[in-house]
């Protein structure tokens, strides 16, 4: 009958117009499950004749198929394939192994599937698996929470699992029971003693299992079916385990199979047998799904009862349907209602996506009372405990487990009965424990041993603090926070300094006081002295003290310092104490102070930064107020800064006493002293003397007012209430000192009226400026507070924010790139000065365009040579530093010079000194004209020279000059040098070499040419041997003659020999040149030679008598 029936229901036409079709696919054969065709057929008729009688569905006619799945994997998902195209929802499948292909498969049909069963735990994927299932019995994992809220009840918290599975090598997989007992195992912290047993289990299985679980057990819960567990229960009361009353047995039965009956009672069994099991069901509990006891329940049972005995010949026993059975006529109306909705605002039938989505989150009336359907479309299930009368020998319920609420709930007057006689309910664990190590008298030996034991304990413990005192002495002691002033380099000069840097020539400081601001943009920002330690860029608070005291809470507190590390906390390098560089060094953060960003209308900050930055500043101050510092105490605007990564970082917290050195000597009439104040918590402002370090509370306040900062971007106070109590001929806008006083009177606060952010954010700033401290919340509930304001954007891609702030930052960038060009060009012209001091120019030009500097050679040039005689052995007399500052101003004069003549210093070494006239630039024959000026003028500055550190002693110039050719050119690629190459070279250096302290020696070459002009005065020396060339005719130059100029015009040459005589000057002293801060003998710039020493030009008559 029932196969004819479902072949005329599949035959009817599927396509008719306004036709909702259902198809259920469930078993037919009631020895397979309880929830088979002749039980669900009867709910889901009588559910489609409530949906048509109210009027839910109006137009439309819903038709029902049928399709026996016999709890296979493979007829099962074949059935829903064969119906897919001619159904508009699955009603069923039951079995585990049926709903997951069958579910998975209607995800992508889009075909809701609703179910009483697949209560596994993996059907809680829906996005990923199942995303149109929708489970009316909701999930195992309910049971494990009602399990665990009912244990908890009794304070039970050791408990033994024994469950019902199928073979390894059965088909069917795992067995309803392991899936439920894996979420009480999972709920109870997966810590329970649980042990399996299969099919074919024995009397003699169970009581091994009874005894193992009693070895570490005295709660036990049993997952089988009722004959089984009745098994089980005769072998713990033939163990005497329900005498004792020791034990306590749960059984999980969620169909109401026989519970209000008396399933201890089996009519084929003996009389004694069941009155054995009587008395063991004195010791069960049994938790089942909750069945509503209304009279309409009972009537609509009894209708299910009266259809299926009629229409598919079934017989149901005389307790109510579970809950398992009635819920498919649930499902059917959830169906209904959510098509309606669809249908309603627009939607398809078919669109099944939909309709599933309707049905989840959200609650109806179902003939089992109220059906919460959750947001994962599971159904929030409640269930009932039950206890056995000992009178009546049958079950009632003493308890309900409610779901939603997640409690327990004793039914009036219902109380449970203890097996064994016992009034109280028994301990989950024996007094003596399970192995009775507990109760065990101590041997004498035993004592002793845990005497000695107590004392060593005792001994390690002790030492242990004392250990830790005195490493913590010694770690106070080492100091490892103290920065030595050596340490601190200078960092290169930033665009925005606050203060100029020292004079170039003149010492360096220790630390650098160039400062960086934010984004480059100068106007109206604060600075930061930064400097270099350990090759890391460092932020510098100097400590205006000429002297600070080490005092015991002093170093604990830098230690402190030291030691404390957070992502949101300014890193502390350490404290430099020498005076007067006395500093705090801590971590640089380059895009600056808070208050500068939000200050700066070009940058823009969109909400999830406003966030991240509260979010940063919440968790910076809650770490803070859990370490030794316990509170900022000047937490504001100004002490917060954003590092690189555009990460907030709290400063200015700890060493109060240190920081507030400068800041006490401000006067309270200062706009200074006032703005300060405008983050402070009225309490402390009342304080005649507030503590330094600030409190908690005063923190909370603090951050309230920088939230309003970061909301309104317009500096803190920017958003004021009404001055209803503004004093007469007041202006109606308040300066800072009224704002202070009108917070210390109490009541005046920001205004949140007008200000755009969430009403949630506004309320919290009000509860963080709360007037009483104690009403203000800590910043661990602030951040979570932050983070469900912020929650839509945690999820987001980070490197897509960061990408979005770099370009709010791409105009500022712009600016920042064109001022930097500029400062390039400018030290680009610097290098390229240089340059032309080291090389000559025409040959420096063309190694800047990159082009090679080919060797030249030189008819006719040159070159001097000069030395000091005597050197060697002053040298040795005198400090090398000494040595140093004596070359440094002699030829800081020489150089100062020679820029008078066209003449190119090739090098120096040491006290040698060369220089060349006649290249790279050739001058005809006047190249030995200026090189003997150069010389003349060179040898009258050397006898007015003054040694520094002897300055009693004359200085012993010897110079030789010569004229031929050479060739010159650049050597090397780095550090490339102009050099000469050639006879004429060597023939110089022997002039030199052979020459006369404080005389010219000029070879017969030189000589012919200086005659040309017939202005030299020259004296025959003689023969002189030259190493390498023989002997040498050579000359002393004496001086060069006055040249004077007649009133015809005509030039006239008058010969006057003068004495050595030096025209008059100042005496040269090497403290009127400035100190010169570079290599040894590099050329300088007219600027800085000596301003008071008088130059020896080309028309200096000069003549050298007196030395020949």
């Amino acid at each position: 009958m029932l196969l004819l029936l479902v072949a005329l229901l599949a035959a009817e036409t599927a396509c008719a117009p306004g036709l909702v079709r259902l198809s259920v696919i469930v078993p037919a054969d009631p020895a397979i499950t309880e929830q088979c065709l002749p039980v669900i057929l009867p709910c889901v008729e009588l559910g489609v004749e409530n949906v048509r009688s109210s009027g839910l569905l109006p137009g439309r006619e819903i038709q029902i198929t049928f399709r026996n799945s016999k709890c296979s994997s493979t007829t099962g998902p074949l059935a829903a394939v064969e119906l897919h195209n001619q159904t508009d929802a699955f009603i069923g499948p039951v079995c585990d192994y049926v709903i997951a292909p069958v579910s998975r498969y209607s995800g992508v049909w889009k075909i809701p599937v609703i179910t009483a069963g697949g209560q596994a735990n993996h059907f809680q994927y829906k996005d990923e698996e199942f995303p149109t299932l929708t489970r009316v019995m909701g999930s195992y994992r309910s049971i494990g929470a009602a399990m665990t809220v009912i244990l908890s009840n009794f304070n039970w918290k050791v408990v033994g699992l024994i469950y019902h599975n199928h073979g390894l090598n059965s088909s069917k997989g795992n067995s309803k029971c392991h899936f439920m007992l894996a979420t009480v195992f999972t709920a109870l912290g997966q810590s329970s003693m649980h042990r399996s047993f299969n099919d074919s289990a024995t009397p003699n299985d169970f009581k091994n299992l009874l005894l193992l679980v009693s070895k570490s057990a005295r709660i036990v819960v049993v997952c089988a079916d009722p004959l089984t567990v009745r098994e089980i229960l005769l072998v713990a009361e033939e163990l005497n385990m329900i005498d004792s009353g020791e034990y306590v047995f749960f059984n999980i039965e969620l169909f109401n199979r026989n519970l209000t009956t008396k399933p201890w009672y089996v009519p084929t069994d003996t009389a004694k047998r069941n009155e054995r099991a009587k008395k063991a069901y004195t010791a069960l509990l049994t938790v089942s799904a909750r069945t509503p006891n209304s009279q309409s329940y009972l009537n609509f049972s009894n209708e299910v009862k009266s259809i299926s005995k009629r229409r598919y010949n079934y017989t149901f026993g005389p307790e109510p349907l579970s809950t398992f059975v009635t819920a498919f006529y649930d499902a059917v109306l959830l169906y209904a209602i959510a098509l309606n909705e669809t249908l309603e605002s627009g939607g398809n039938q078919s669109d099944g996506m939909a309709i599933a989505r309707r049905m989840w989150n959200r609650t109806f009336t179902g003939i089992t009372g109220e059906v919460n359907i959750d947001s994962n479309g599971d159904r929030i299930t409640d269930y009932s405990l039950l206890d056995m009368d000992p009178v009546t020998s049958e079950f009632k319920i003493v308890a309900h487990y409610i779901g939603i609420k997640g409690s327990l709930e004793y039914v009036p007057d219902a109380k449970i009965h203890w097996a064994g006689g016992r009034t109280t309910q028994p301990s989950d664990v024996p007094e003596c424990g399970f192995d009775k190590s507990l109760c065990k008298t101590m041997p004498v030996y035993a004592i002793l041993t845990i005497v000695l034991s107590s004392v060593v304990v005792v001994l390690a413990i002790g030492s242990a603090f004392i250990y830790r005192h005195y490493k913590l002495e010694a770690e106070i002691a080492s100091m490892t926070w103290r920065v030595y002033a050596h340490e601190i380099t200078h960092f290169g000069k930033f665009k925005g300094s606050m203060h100029s840097l020292v004079r170039k020539g003149s010492q360096q400081t220790v630390f650098s006081e160039d400062c960086v601001s934010l984004f480059g943009d100068l106007r109206g920002q604060m600075f930061m002295p930064t400097a270099i330690y350990k090759g890391t860029q460092v932020a510098v608070e100097i400590i205006r003290r000429s002297r600070i005291e080490l005092k015991r809470p002093l170093l604990l507190e830098l230690k402190r310092m030291k030691d404390l590390h957070h992502d949101h906390l300014v890193r502390f390098y350490g404290a430099c104490i020498d005076p007067p560089n006395c500093c705090l060094l801590t971590e640089y953060c380059p895009k600056g102070y808070l208050q500068d960003i939000l200050e700066n209308e070009q940058i823009k900050l969109d909400w999830m930064f406003r966030y991240s930055l509260m979010h940063d500043l919440i968790k910076g101050m809650a770490f803070l107020h859990h370490s030794d510092i316990k509170s900022h105490g000047n937490l504001k605007s100004s002490t917060c800064l954003v590092d690189s990564r555009f990460v907030l970082k709290i400063t200015d917290f700890g060493l109060r006493s240190l920081r507030e050195t400068a800041g006490s000597m401000e006067d309270s009439d200062s706009y200074a002293y006032w703005k300060k104040m405008l983050w402070t918590a009225p309490e402390l402002l009342r304080l005649e003397n507030p503590p330094l370090e600030g409190t908690q509370k005063g923190d909370v306040y603090s951050f309230a007012i920088i939230v309003h900062e970061i909301v309104t971007r317009q500096g803190p106070w920017a958003n004021l209430p009404e001055p209803s109590i503004q004093p007469r001929g007041k202006s109606p806008q308040f300066n800072h000192s009224e704002i202070v006083e009108g917070v210390k009177s109490g009541g005046l606060r920001p205004s949140t009226t007008g200000i755009c952010c969430e009403e949630e954010l506004s309320a919290l700033m009000r509860r963080c400026w709360e007037e009483e401290p104690a009403d203000r919340p800590d910043f661990n509930t602030l951040k979570a507070t932050i983070r469900k304001l912020n929650k839509d954007n945690e999820s987001n891609n980070i490197l897509d924010n960061l990408l979005s702030r770099m370009e709010q930052y791409a105009n500022n960038l712009e600016t920042l790139v064109e001022e930097r060009t500029a400062d390039y060009l400018e030290e680009k012209r610097k290098c390229e000065e240089l340059l032309y001091q080291l090389l000559p120019k025409s040959v420096a030009s063309q190694l800047i365009l990159g082009q090679s500097v080919v060797a030249e050679t030189y008819d006719s040039v040159t070159i001097y040579f000069s030395d000091i005689v005597g050197f060697t052995s002053l040298s040795a007399e005198s400090q090398p530093l000494q040595v140093v500052e004596l070359l440094n101003d002699l030829y800081t004069c020489f150089d100062s010079i020679i820029e008078n003549f066209d003449v190119y210093k090739v090098e120096t070494i040491g006290d040698a000194y060369m220089v060349v006239s006649g290249l790279p630039v050739r001058n005809g024959l006047c190249h030995a004209r200026e090189i003997a000026r150069m010389s003349l003028a060179l040898l009258a500055a050397v006898k007015s020279f003054t040694i520094r550190h002897r300055p009693n002693d004359q200085l012993k110039l010897r110079i030789g000059m010569h004229t031929g050719p050479c060739v010159a050119g650049v050597v090397g690629l780095k550090m490339p040098r102009y050099c000469l190459f050639g006879d004429t070279v060597n023939t110089a250096s022997r002039m030199e070499s052979n020459g006369e302290a404080l005389k010219i020696h000029v070879s017969p070459f030189t000589k012919e040419v200086l005659d040309t002009f017939g202005t030299f005065e020259l004296d025959l020396r003689g023969e002189v041997e030259m190493k390498g060339k023989g002997k040498m005719t050579t000359y002393w130059l004496l001086g060069e003659k006055k040249v004077v100029s007649g009133d015809t015009g005509l030039q006239q040459q008058q010969q006057q020999v003068l004495q050595i005589q030096p025209p008059p000057q100042p005496p040269f002293t090497p403290g009127s040149i400035p100190r010169f801060q570079s290599n040894l003998a590099t050329p300088t710039s007219k600027s800085q030679a000596n301003s008071n020493h008088k130059a020896v030009t080309a028309t200096t008559p000069l003549l050298q008598g007196d030395a020949a």
